[in-house]
């Protein structure tokens, strides 16, 4: 039992996503497979764009923290849901869960943030390109990564500040497989009402806000190219493509797991699994497989790598 007048709860019992042996085994091969792809693709991206002297430019320093982001968010959920698939007993100390709720909320905000430097990047190279690289210097590139980070971490504990101190009395079963935090909450022994509240608006109406911002300056870009030339539309909407699948991809989620009132828990932990198993595994993919510069680039280095070994 934890020590202290605030709470008699030390540890939380996650439920997890099924108690089928056969549906276990098989979510943790794929699991597995999409964790494994995930972390080495969007490690491939930063070491692709960290040792690539043609890839040093601002939209692929982006990128490059965007696969970041994405490897640390899978990473904070993936590797204890993989290990809790077949433990009976799925228990996470209550500072773990605190700790887990906050790396979450930190990178996700810091990744909504970054977002929108991608889509400021595309207007300005598409729309101002005479004037790109003075506009998004290697300056401007670290104030938006910086902003980014420090907004991830005001949202994260602006959310998790009111919950530190909730009393937890009764029982302590989280019906998902992390520590959820809307679930989490309804676990305290006092009104929860209002905080329910705060949460959802913290996230769920930033997620909807951020991401009609980012549609809305997606459609901007094209019509400001439209305007200026038809012919530039159609490479305009293929760069921008990429971008508009990764926001949908990663917003559609959040904004149905905060703001639809009739989700039920199945289609929560479907949801989940999708934010945090599946979206960073695309996200290398869909980049990497538009991007003829990115593959160029993985090209030079495998032959790098290649030449290398046959000189032993």
């Amino acid at each position: 039992m934890r020590e202290g007048n605030y709470s008699m709860v030390s540890e939380f019992v996650l439920v997890g996503i099924t108690n089928s042996l056969e549906i276990q085994l098989v979510l943790f091969l794929v699991f597995s497979v999409f964790y494994v792809a995930c972390i080495l693709g969007n490690l491939l991206i930063v070491l692709t764009v960290i040792s690539d002297s043609y890839l040093h430019s601002p939209m692929y320093f982006l990128l490059a923290n965007l696969s970041f982001i994405d490897l640390s968010l899978s990473s904070s959920v993936a590797p204890k849901m993989i290990f809790d698939l077949f433990k009976d007993g799925k228990v996470i100390s209550f500072e773990g869960c605190i700790a887990q709720m906050f790396f979450i909320h930190l990178i996700g905000g810091t990744e909504m943030v970054l977002l929108i430097a991608m889509a400021f990047d595309r207007y300005v190279a598409i729309c101002r390109p005479l004037h790109y690289l003075t506009i998004m210097n290697f300056r401007t590139c670290v104030c938006l990564l910086v902003t980014a980070w420090i907004i991830g971490i005001i949202h994260s504990l602006i959310q998790l500040v009111f919950v530190v101190n909730l009393s937890f009395c009764g029982s302590n079963k989280l019906d998902s497989f992390y520590c959820d935090l809307p679930r989490f909450i309804k676990l305290a022994c006092t009104d929860t009402y209002r905080l329910e509240f705060i949460v959802t608006a913290n996230s769920g109406l930033i997620s909807l806000g951020t991401f009609f911002i980012l549609i809305i300056s997606y459609i901007f870009i094209l019509v400001t190219v439209w305007h200026h030339s038809s012919s530039g539309l159609s490479k305009a909407l293929s760069t921008l493509s990429a971008h508009v699948t990764v926001v949908v991809l990663y917003f559609g989620p959040c904004i149905f797991a905060y703001l639809w009132p009739f989700l039920t828990v199945s289609v929560d932990k479907f949801l989940a699994i999708l934010d945090v198993v599946v979206t960073p595994f695309l996200n290398p993919a869909i980049y990497t497989f538009r991007n003829k510069e990115m593959k160029l680039a993985m090209r030079r280095i495998l032959s790098q790598i290649l030449s290398f070994r046959k000189q032993f």
